[in-house]
């Protein structure tokens, strides 16, 4: 399935890039970030720390078990605090 992955705050900048098509066979989140992992150091370096990654499939929040059947925009981003 081809699938839009979005990147923000410091996962962008360590990525490098905004946004990317990826091609993948991944059935949930958490087996996409290992393919996106595999890509190379950047990516590696944005997912290594999974516990301050958020998720959303369609601008909807979710889990990294969460599947990806009929998904079309998985987006990356921190935590949010509130102030």
């Amino acid at each position: 399935m081809k699938l839009t992955v979005l990147y923000f705050a410091w996962l962008r900048e360590r990525i490098a890039e905004p946004r990317e098509e990826v091609e993948t066979e991944a059935a949930t989140v958490g087996a996409l970030v290992e393919e996106l992992r595999a890509r190379g150091p950047r990516h590696a370096a944005a997912f290594a720390d999974m516990g301050a990654v958020r998720v959303a499939l369609d601008q909807d929040l979710a889990t990294m078990d969460a599947p990806l059947a009929g998904v079309r925009e998985v987006a990356f981003f921190p935590p949010m605090t509130g102030g």
